[in-house]
């Protein structure tokens, strides 16, 4: 009779020291952190920004297009370029463009030179959050994923709701300089931090040629495609060169398409898509994105334009949506290990949509005391969710290909966000015209809460593909 041959162990299976697993999600959390809250904190800054440099204030958004675009372009070789150098080089590099950067824009003596340093920090930004979440994955076994990725949520959840406070805050009492100074320390001290304390990761074997043409295919589709976005319906350019941009970005998409059938190693690999959890936690966490995305773009303008909040109140009051993801995170594992991800995901989905619909409700008599407590527990459900979808997205990944999931899935990840925002200034804007205002009043914004809530809530039935079991290494959960 044949020996039966046994499987060799998946790496991902190795259990590691939990101390280790800790000390190196929060590091990778903090610089994530720094990246979220400057994406978010200089929009309160603007207008200052504007005035020392004498231009009209509706010229300042170049200087978050600028940004987003430089992110988008350069994220898609994230996975190569930390392949072929180490993940930990690239993200302690990462980093100290990102704070480098920073400097410059502080210093900037114009909007030019402004521009230019913001390209330079979305070069930084670009390498910071794919590699540093691969750097993660690299770094724990699978059963440790669930608890890391918890802390990978916090950024993105409290970062938008601190900036747009603290901006306002800085400009208040200082020069809106300050604001990108914020990243001078925290930048240092992750440098230094992951020189110390975090492993090298890296995967020769995985490092193929570099696919420059998909790489300029993909690149000239994504900064086409944010041009558009950041755009469209705002009067910042005429809409011949919106819809000209939406072209050729598509254009673009196609060409991409073509290219990678033909190409070994393709810059993107949507051959990831045919992986069952993968595929769900795109499509279905893209939906969550996009309706997320538009919440701190929303509330902040509800309470200070329909409800006279000054911006330090609105902040106090959106902040609630962060405690709530905080408090959430002790709470996560044990609830997937209980429940499994399948249902985690469909009816935790269903909750958090319910909660951004109660934003519908808000009225400018309700206390605030009433208004915290409804985003705060609005906010333990969505950072609930927003970690099942990134931990789940790994949960079946090899080893061998977790630098091309991560480049997809941070790419995906960065354009819904983007969408989220558009999807939130075009529902105001259409209920606006339909009941005939010239600027959106409280009702207005109602009827965009609903719009996006209905967004978030067609993510369930994606998630019910699921089988029953999916993720179950990650999670624990037997059912």
């Amino acid at each position: 009779m044949a020996e039966e041959r046994l499987a060799p162990p998946d790496p991902l299976d190795e259990p590691v020291p939990v101390a280790r697993m800790r000390l190196t999600a929060v590091i990778v959390a903090t610089a994530l952190f720094m990246q979220n809250l400057d994406s978010t904190v200089i929009a309160t800054a603007l207008p200052a920004m504007a005035r020392s440099f004498a231009v009209p204030p509706l010229y300042m958004s170049v200087a978050l297009t600028s940004y987003l675009i430089s992110l988008s372009v350069f994220i898609p070789a994230s996975g190569w370029v930390a392949d072929r150098f180490g993940a930990r080089q690239v993200f302690r590099a990462a980093i100290v463009i990102f704070t480098i950067a920073s400097l410059f824009c502080g210093l900037a003596p114009n909007l030019a030179a402004l521009v230019a340093a913001r390209v330079l920090q979305g070069l930084g930004g670009a390498m910071m959050l794919p590699v540093g979440r691969l750097l993660l994955l690299n770094s724990i076994s699978r059963s440790q994923m669930v608890a890391a990725m918890s802390w990978l949520t916090m950024p993105a959840l409290v970062g938008p709701i601190l900036g747009p406070p603290l901006g306002g805050f800085i400009v208040s009492v200082a020069s809106w300089r300050w604001v990108f100074g914020i990243n001078l320390p925290i930048g240092v001290i992750g440098a230094v931090a992951v020189s110390l304390f975090i492993q090298d990761v890296r995967d020769e074997a995985a490092a193929k040629r570099l696919d420059l043409a998909g790489l300029v295919w993909s690149g000239l589709a994504m900064a086409f495609l944010m041009g558009g976005l950041e755009t469209v319906g705002r009067d910042l350019v005429a809409p011949g060169w919106t819809v000209a941009a939406f072209g050729l970005g598509l254009g673009a998409v196609a060409g991409y398409v073509a290219h990678a059938r033909r190409a070994a190693h393709p810059v993107l690999d949507f051959t990831l898509m045919g992986e069952p959890t993968f595929a769900v936690s795109v499509l279905a966490g893209s939906l969550f994105r996009v309706a997320v995305g538009a919440m701190p773009f929303l509330l902040p303008l509800l309470l200070q334009l329909g409800f006279g909040d000054t911006p330090l109140q609105s902040g106090l009051v959106t902040f609630a949506s962060a405690g709530g993801a905080i408090l959430m995170k002790p709470l996560t594992k044990p609830i997937l290990e209980r429940t499994g991800f399948r249902h985690v995901l469909m009816w935790n989905g269903v909750i958090s949509a319910g909660f951004i619909a109660v934003a519908a409700l808000f009225q400018p008599s309700w206390p605030d005391l009433a208004l915290d407590g409804i985003l705060l527990v609005g906010g333990l459900f969505r950072s609930l969710q927003f970690t099942a979808f990134n931990t789940i997205a790994y949960a079946e990944i090899g080893r061998e290909r977790l630098s091309a999931a991560t480049a997809l899935y941070s790419t995906i990840q960065q354009l819904s966000l983007t969408l989220g925002i558009v999807l939130g200034a075009g529902a105001l804007e259409v209920a606006a015209r339909l009941h005939h205002h010239a600027t959106a009043e409280t009702g207005d914004y109602h009827v965009a809460f609903v719009v996006v809530a209905l967004v978030a809530l067609a993510a369930a039935p994606l998630c019910a593909r699921l089988s029953h079991d999916a993720g179950e290494r990650v999670s624990g959960h037997h059912g």
